[in-house]
């Protein structure tokens, strides 16, 4: 016995596909950066950028552009969600940073 697949099936399954991938895609995205490793301090490329897990022990005469509200949670290089103790890294790709945590890179969060 044949199947005849009519047109409207084909269109339609591709629209639920073009939908569903996306969406899976942001799923796995936030699973991924919830299994980050932490980043280390002492990592060479965190050292040349001055990361420091605690905003608040910069030492603002070596670094002139800190400022005391600037923390890894207000940057946009930023991915982890607003409340979350970590979150991933656009500088810092494969490793999760504290949000409490800075970096030379630090740039300003746009406004939502």
């Amino acid at each position: 016995m044949q199947y005849k697949i009519s047109r409207r099936a084909v269109v339609k399954g591709g629209l639920i596909a073009g939908a569903l991938v996306p969406a899976m895609g942001m799923l796995a995205n936030t699973a991924a950066a919830a299994g980050l490793p932490p980043l280390d301090p002492n990592d060479p490329t965190a050292k040349a950028l001055g990361y420091t897990t605690d905003a608040s022990k910069v030492n603002a005469s070596a670094n002139p552009t800190y400022k005391p509200n600037q923390k890894c949670a207000t940057c946009a290089q930023f991915q982890g969600k607003a409340g979350d103790a970590s979150g991933g890294c656009n500088i810092f790709a494969g490793h999760s940073v504290v949000q409490g945590g800075w970096c030379k890179v630090w740039a300003q969060k746009p406004a939502a």
